[in-house]
């Protein structure tokens, strides 16, 4: 599971013209949608400011966990995140792993394909936990995404709804800039 969602759109909706704002987000939509596309993701949202992706096993192959982490990172690095310049929209993102309910849910005339389950619940949260270029990754994640988050500090959150803490990892590429 992959939740990015945009810091401060709020406020800046509030400040802004809708057609300014629906312009930014049609922007960062295509970005996304782009990138999750390359790494065999299931969209299954484009909700307000925030995206829910899938990494499914069975379209993304063995290596989904590899191709979500590096989704993550390339969703911040294309709205400007590891760039000499500021980036152009302050994203957050969570990722978690495990079982989930993916299909249909609903009755009559309203259904809806999503999932379903902790390990949804669970990313949502690390998301929100999410500050602007960072990635906070559930333990699960960073345990089969290996070497290349050796470096990533380890936190214990508390997490709304949860019962305990949970142990994550953070990636923050906030703190990434090149000289120009």
């Amino acid at each position: 599971m992959l939740f990015a969602d945009v810091r401060g759109y709020t406020s800046m909706a509030e400040a802004a013209d809708p057609g300014d704002v629906a312009r930014l987000m049609n922007r960062f939509y295509s970005v996304a949608t782009s990138v999750l596309a390359a790494h065999q993701a299931v969209i299954d949202k484009l909700i307000g400011d925030q995206v829910m992706a899938l990494f499914i096993r069975g379209f993304a192959g063995d290596q989904f966990v590899g191709k979500m982490t590096a989704a993550a990172e390339e969703l911040l690095h294309g709205v400007g995140y590891g760039g000499a310049a500021e980036p152009w929209l302050r994203l957050g993102v969570g990722l978690d792993y495990g079982r989930a309910f993916v299909g249909n849910v609903g009755t009559g005339e309203v259904k809806d394909f999503t999932a379903l389950g902790d390990v949804v619940n669970t990313a949502a949260r690390l998301q929100a936990a999410a500050k602007q270029g960072q990635i906070i990754m559930s333990e699960r994640v960073f345990e089969a995404a290996g070497s290349p988050y050796a470096d990533a500090p380890v936190t214990m959150l508390t997490l709304k709804g949860k019962s305990e803490p949970v142990q994550a990892r953070i990636v923050d590429l906030s703190l990434e800039r090149v000289a120009g």
